[in-house]
């Protein structure tokens, strides 16, 4: 086999060689996103701390780290590579965190810290060394409880005392007339007991013999907390009377308020069927829109995984286009040159035969002219030879050129259809997000609603 022949052969390895190339690409930079207000839980609730990562990426695998630095030990929570490390956790968090391996799918690394404590309160890394990522999340926790009036009598004055337990942090007490305005009052009491909650209290002394309507507010701004207790004192009540028609009355009033009771208690517990209700088909939509986020995050998962295979494809036609490209550039100067040593053979060929028609001496004619038949001989096979080559040369110019034709309409194939995968990840980054975007909101209603309660 001749050298040029080799070499055609190692140039077509090489391009067989480009075809089963592969190349990975590289994620853009990813940072972590945090709420940019503390989140407010009160004792008692399971509440989320929220964290993902952007731009999305799925995030089963990589390590997650939620710490706090005013601890010792300061982790609170880490994962690595889908396993839950807890030998370092904090105690005080042991079976109350964990997350939520459908939202990882997504890039949502949010903490999922259950029955808060008064302890919880305070600032969380959440961190994903791989990309040197992190974000900072402020909990602040609260406490709240209503308030309950008693009244007492004390000669001819009548003693309301306003008390309520459990709060943090320290809240204020007023008292507010039936015109919404503030009232004079005894000092409010505020003791802190050894759980770490307030317990409140405050006196406001009336005269007998009048109606008064009073409201005592419990307020905590800074868990947006505002309870409060109505009491309505008619003057009637001070008054002591011994006659017929005034028991009657009493009795009438005790009927009365009886049958009130029962009312509200009738009501209290349509509402209360109402609400558990309603709550039954909120708990349905919002598993429906948990499954339904889940089976988009795996389509999304799906579709990016397709992407990097078509991206992987894409780049592995263009790498084999060059080649062949390179390939073709080399035949065509290939071709040039044998063309120039066939004309060159020809003409050689022409000068030999003029030399063989020449009459030689008769001393020398018989080596002479066998040495000009051998080297007719030599080329003629030398020129056959080139002619060979000439052929298998342009024969290889018109696959390579064939080949160059597949690869490119496979590249434009290949960019269709990466398009029309963006479109759809496009699509399903906006559903996800919509999704992800109702439940938060319904999350926010849902622990406003427990709070108001």
């Amino acid at each position: 086999m001749t050298p040029l022949k080799d070499k055609h052969l190692l140039v077509l390895q090489h391009v067989a060689v480009v075809l089963l190339f592969l190349i990975q690409s590289c994620g853009g930079q990813h940072q972590m996103i945090g709420p940019t207000q503390p989140v407010v839980a009160m004792i008692g609730d399971d509440i989320i701390l929220p964290c993902h990562l952007e731009p999305t990426m799925d995030a089963v695998d990589l390590t997650v780290d939620w710490s706090r630095t005013d601890l010792k030990p300061r982790s609170v929570y880490v994962r690595r590579e889908g396993v839950e490390l807890l030998t370092e956790q904090n105690p005080l968090y042991t079976g109350r965190t964990s997350l939520s391996v459908n939202k990882l799918q997504c890039g949502d690394v949010s903490l999922k810290l259950s029955t808060v404590q008064l302890s919880d309160a305070g600032t969380y890394k959440c961190l994903v060394p791989k990309f040197n990522a992190e974000t900072v999340v402020v909990l602040a926790v609260g406490s709240a409880s209503s308030p309950v009036i008693e009244l007492t009598n004390v000669k001819n004055e009548m003693v309301l005392e306003c008390k309520s337990n459990g709060w943090y942090p320290e809240p204020q007490m007023l008292w507010v007339d039936s015109e919404g305005k503030p009232i004079s009052v005894e000092p409010t009491k505020n003791v802190r007991g050894s759980d770490g909650l307030y317990s409140v209290s405050s006196k406001v002394t009336v005269e007998k013999g009048q109606s008064y309507s009073f409201t005592c507010k419990v307020q905590q701004k800074n868990i947006s907390q505002i309870k409060e207790a109505n009491i309505h004192v008619s003057g009637d009540l001070f008054m002591v009377q011994s006659n017929t028609a005034v028991h009657i009355t009493v009795n009438l009033a005790v009927c009365l308020i009886s049958i009130g009771t029962a009312v509200i208690l009738i009501w209290k517990c349509g509402q209360k069927k109402t609400k558990r209700h309603d709550e039954d088909e909120n708990e349905l939509h919002q598993t429906e829109m948990e499954e339904k986020s889940h089976r988009e995050c795996e389509e999304k998962k799906r579709l990016e995984d397709e992407l990097q295979n078509k991206e992987e494809d894409l780049e592995h036609v263009r790498q084999t286009i060059k080649k062949l490209m390179e390939q073709k550039t080399f035949l065509k100067n290939q071709r040039e040159k044998l063309i120039t040593r066939i004309q060159e053979d020809k003409t050689e060929m022409k000068e030999i035969m003029k030399k063989l028609e020449i009459e030689l001496p008769k001393t020398d004619r018989e080596r002479k002219m066998q040495k000009r038949g051998d080297t007719k001989v030599n080329l003629e096979k030398r020129t056959e030879v080139h002619e060979e080559l000439l052929k298998t040369t342009e024969k290889l110019m018109e696959e390579t050129e064939n080949i160059i034709i597949q690869m490119t309409e496979k590249k434009g194939k290949i960019e269709k259809d990466k398009e029309q995968i963006n479109k759809h990840l496009r699509e399903k980054e906006k559903e996800i997000e919509e999704i992800q975007k109702k439940l938060s909101e319904k999350q926010v209603r849902n622990t406003e609603q427990q709070r108001t309660e």
